[in-house]
């Protein structure tokens, strides 16, 4: 099993969370796919490519994100190289059967990270996953622990994981689809959510061990089952793909009809405390 070093490296913090969810529910216990949504293939282990639209400053934590992701016996991220002018990073566009890391300065619109997918029934077709430096360039978000977690988790929503756990206050799980305000667990001494975790290996299986598709949506693979997925955005929805009641108060998940039986659906990480747009 090409995962089993990590496994083994990791089997102590582990063992840790095992112990609790003996003790009394956690939230690791639950599924946290999102939804149904997953990528079709037609073998039980498929590469998806993540189009690299990142500065030299992300590039990093990117690759440590992608090597990370690598790590599931059930799929391989690979980074490809893209464009990473302003426009092409402001625009984000998502590539059919690829996933698109991006960052810029998107404003103090309330977000530090999306992720969004487009999907056709429950299969993904594209994805792109955005972090707002107009907030990591504060002091508040401007680590090492912010910008891996944050690039680790958005693309782990573009394989069709969602959250382990959403209370930012409660002990770190050792995810980076753990919600939390110590990312790097040093301020409360705790686990590191700057990885994924054995949880989320475990999650992988679990979504893309179940059964095969006759077509494959990525497009690395062979007889791409799905055209080009319209782009065009209903009138009021933004440039990210949110609705103008979007906010930290109606919630972290809206999803928007584009037609031809293709909906994007958009997963926001809201910033906290006392900045421009912050969760209340």
């Amino acid at each position: 099993m090409k995962n089993m070093a990590r496994y083994l490296s990791r089997a102590l913090p582990f063992l840790g969370v095992l112990v609790l969810g003996i003790l009394g529910a956690t939230p690791a216990d639950a599924s946290h796919s999102w939804g149904p949504y997953h990528w079709a293939r037609t073998s039980n282990s498929f590469t998806l490519k993540v189009v690299d639209s990142m500065t030299p400053l992300w590039d990093p934590y990117l690759v440590i994100a992608t090597t990370d992701w690598s790590d599931s016996t059930v799929l391989d991220t690979v980074i490809e190289a893209g464009n990473d002018d302003n426009s092409t990073r402001k625009k984000c566009a998502a590539p059919t059967g690829k996933v698109r890391g991006c960052n810029a300065a998107y404003g103090y619109n309330g977000w530090l990270g999306l992720a969004q997918i487009w999907v056709s029934g429950s299969h993904i077709v594209k994805g792109v996953s955005k972090m707002n430096d107009s907030y990591f360039n504060t002091t508040t978000y401007n680590t090492p622990a912010w910008r891996q977690m944050v690039v680790c988790q958005e693309p782990g929503h573009t394989l069709g994981l969602g959250h382990q756990d959403e209370k930012f206050d409660n002990a770190n799980l050792g995810s980076c689809m753990d919600y939390t305000n110590d990312p790097d667990g040093t301020i409360k001494g705790q686990l590191s959510n700057k990885h994924p975790n054995d949880h989320d290996y475990v999650q992988l299986e679990t979504i893309y061990s179940s059964h095969l598709e006759s077509a494959t949506t990525s497009s690395s693979g062979r007889g791409n089952g799905h055209g080009n997925a319209p782009d065009d955005l209903p009138a009021g929805v933004d440039e990210h793909g949110l609705p103008p009641w979007a906010s930290p108060a109606h919630g972290d998940v809206y999803e928007v009809d584009l037609g031809n039986g293709v909906r994007l659906i958009t997963h926001v990480f809201w910033v906290r405390g006392d900045l421009p747009g912050a969760r209340p």
